[in-house]
């Protein structure tokens, strides 16, 4: 489990089909092989450790859901570590599992900070709600606004500087994760609305 607060940006030195490898110092501290490690929001596990990189495997879910199938030489992504019992949550609880891909459609400059529009899969929005939690690559966010096909987000400065999402543009894909609490409750509604509806079927056939 994560937060969802960036602790570093690493560099892609390897990228092939199955694994990837991520130069790195700071989420090194502490990281042992098998821990996991969330890139770009998806939850991995480590493989081995070296000099400043770390080597984590990409299982083929977790590319077709993703964009880390799109990563290449030198490409930035975000890091954190799995969150420790006992730590402040800076941002929301974030499992690591990408539910999937966005695009972004607009980057707004808004003073000292810029205004993200994604557009998202039409399954994910019962769950994308106004002043609500998402993950975008990772990075805990709260939205904004939200319309039928699409959500807002606003990215501060240190977002901005110490994220990648500084450097998205119109056109890129980003990694979701919606609030598993939404997901929750989503699903608890559905299940109620399902009894209630057997409910009066029964008495309907009684």
């Amino acid at each position: 489990m994560f937060t969802g607060i960036i602790e570093e940006l690493g560099i892609v030195e390897e990228s092939g089909p199955k694994r990837l490898v991520i130069g790195a110092e700071k989420v090194l501290e502490g990281t042992k092989v098998g821990d996991s490690i969330a890139v770009n929001g998806a939850c991995l596990t480590v493989t081995s450790l070296g000099e400043e990189k770390i080597e984590v495997d990409v299982m083929p879910e977790t590319l077709r859901r993703s964009n880390l199938g799109k990563l290449r030489y030198g490409d930035k992504v975000n890091l954190e570590r799995a969150l420790m019992l006992g730590s402040r949550i800076g941002g929301h609880l974030v499992l690591g599992h990408v539910d999937d891909t966005g695009l972004v459609e607009l980057m707004i400059p808004e003073e000292a900070a810029s205004i993200m529009k994604v557009s998202a899969p039409r399954e994910l929005m019962p769950y994308i709600v106004s002043k609500g939690f998402i993950a975008v690559d990772g990075v805990s966010l709260t939205i904004i606004n939200v319309d039928n096909f699409s959500f807002a987000i606003s990215l501060v400065t240190y977002s901005l500087e110490h994220t990648t999402l500084g450097s998205k543009r119109p056109g890129d894909m980003v990694n979701l994760e919606i609030d598993v609490i939404a997901r929750y409750l989503e699903g608890l509604k559905e299940q109620k609305s399902e009894s209630i509806t057997g409910h009066l079927s029964l008495v309907a056939n009684y």
